[in-house]
């Protein structure tokens, strides 16, 4: 059973959310800052039910994180005024196709993520071929929204904390993978050896 419902900030992301700039393996520090792991989730506005979950969980956030977000202040900054995590890819991505008709959520942490299978038993078990894990592939991400007051920027955030892979897709950010390049050389080319 799903521990989202004990906890309203956390959300599964559903099974055709796409997986881009997925730094599942190693941690990248961006602009000089702490080592992270991260993804973006790209999210089509036809999952309707996952839109609707994020923004429940990005409320429930706020609400938990008011004192967080008050601070110094005399008052609560209006969510509508803060920095969220949800995002329309037609109007922050216009020029990039994978983001087309669809929302996106940076997800981030400090600690690796769980990357599983989606088919039965093994669902429990990582996966351990780096090949299998790539910018383009489809699965669920195990998210959870938190409330954040940082040198003057306050906001929403999103954690990232397990991904599960439901099947493969086009690989994004112009690298293509090594089965796709060989799948249909016929090793009738002469050893280069001889």
């Amino acid at each position: 059973m799903s521990n989202t419902a004990n906890n309203p900030t956390k959300v599964i992301t559903g099974p055709n959310t796409r997986w881009s700039y997925c730094n599942a393996w190693e941690a990248k520090a961006i602009n000089g800052g702490t080592p992270k792991f991260s993804v973006s989730l790209i999210i089509p506005k036809s999952d309707k039910k996952t839109i609707a979950k994020i923004e429940e969980a990005i409320k429930a956030a706020y609400r938990e994180g008011e004192a967080k977000l008050k601070g110094n202040g005399r008052s609560v900054p209006a969510l509508s005024v803060l920095k969220t995590p949800l995002r329309d890819g037609d109007v922050e991505r216009p020029d990039d196709e994978a983001y087309a008709d669809s929302y996106f959520v940076n997800a981030n942490s400090s600690t690796a993520p769980m990357r599983c299978p989606a088919l039965g038993e093994a669902a429990r078990q990582p996966i351990l071929d780096h090949s299998e894990v790539y910018s383009g592939v489809y699965g669920r991400a195990s998210i959870n929204f938190y409330a954040f007051n940082s040198n003057g920027n306050k906001g929403i955030a999103c954690g990232l904390n397990n991904l599960q892979k439901i099947r493969d897709g086009e690989p994004l950010g112009g690298r293509s993978r090594a089965e796709d390049d060989f799948a249909d050389e016929d090793g009738d080319e002469e050893d280069f050896l001889s």
